[in-house]
């Protein structure tokens, strides 16, 4: 594993160490797997996903599922420790944002994480075997659901976990419907072909502070204006049951949530078993496990059947 001062000398993508924002361009494919046939995806939606950067796929589960997986989800929440590290909880409150891990503590997620509607997607694009990068279940209930500031999630994943090159591809799961009103998916299509080297050095264990409210590793408005007068904004409108893949460089985010309508999305990312984690780019240590798999990157095998509760 290169030392970080190596890992800075040759990084093509270069960030939390400069002097000033700089909008620098992708030195990645977007899609990993155009040298092979793809069972999961047609040309259309490789060629939207390419173009935008994401792609929606409508009702990807059935009710049945969507059901079993929110009985799950609840138990979860109900039974989860707020102290635990891997438990964040909303700014200035106890009210539970987000449960990590989700693979180990539940049988029925874990399935769904190797079901091959998401697997075979995910492998087509990033070109091969894949293995869980990071899952977690985002809560964002009403009245009190607090926003995701616009960021790139491959920037922290680069800066603060090693994560060498783009070949990751992150999926939310609608277990609620997710409308205009309660805090959706944001996304700016093609900015995923930019890359946004942010100003300023990380914090130790900034972790424990970002997953609430991210200062680093965030854009300054003016780069904000340039991407979306270039590719505008558009919001992961949807029912329960469908699935957004959006590439790992991405720049997304998400209002806060003041209406009575509660939004609970599940969140997986896969990555190339070809691009594990090096010494981070940007910070003097890499975060937990739970944030950025290290341990167990073993391919994942698709499944087929769907999903079901007990």
């Amino acid at each position: 594993m290169p030392s970080t001062a190596e890992a800075h000398r040759d990084d093509p993508y270069p960030t939390r160490h400069q002097g000033s924002m700089r909008v620098l361009d992708r030195q990645d494919p977007v899609v990993y797997g155009d040298n092979i046939a793809s069972t999961a995806l047609n040309e259309n939606q490789i060629d939207a996903y390419r173009e935008r950067g994401y792609l929606l796929l409508p009702r990807l589960l059935d009710r049945s599922e969507i059901e079993a997986l929110i009985a799950d989800s609840h138990r979860l929440r109900a039974n989860i420790a707020v102290d635990d590290d891997s438990v964040i909880t909303e700014p200035r409150s106890e009210t539970v944002r987000s449960i990590f891990r989700l693979q180990a503590r539940s049988r029925i997620f874990a399935a769904l994480f190797r079901d091959e509607r998401l697997l075979n997607v995910a492998r087509y694009l990033l070109g091969g075997n894949v293995y869980i990068h990071q899952t977690r279940l985002n809560f964002k209930p009403g009245f009190v659901g607090k926003e995701f500031y616009w960021h790139s999630d491959f920037e922290t994943w680069h800066a603060e976990d090693g994560m060498p090159r783009m070949r990751a591809v992150s999926v939310s799961i609608n277990l609620t419907e997710n409308t205009h009103l309660n805090g959706p998916l944001m996304l700016i299509p093609g900015s995923h072909r930019r890359y946004v080297s942010c100003a300023g050095v990380t914090p130790d264990n900034h972790f424990r502070e970002s997953l609430r409210a991210q200062h680093y590793g965030v854009p300054d408005p003016a780069t904000l204006e340039l991407l979306v007068r270039d590719g505008g904004i558009d919001a992961a409108i949807a029912p329960a049951g469908s699935a957004t893949f959006f590439d790992c460089n991405i720049m997304h985010g998400s209002n806060s949530n003041i209406t009575p309508f509660a939004r609970t999305n599940i969140f997986v990312v896969y990555n190339s078993v070809d691009n594990t984690m090096q010494e981070p780019y940007g910070a003097a240590r890499p975060r937990p496990d739970f944030l950025a798999e290290r341990s167990d990157t073993r391919p994942l095998t698709p499944t087929r059947g769907g999903i079901r509760g007990d």
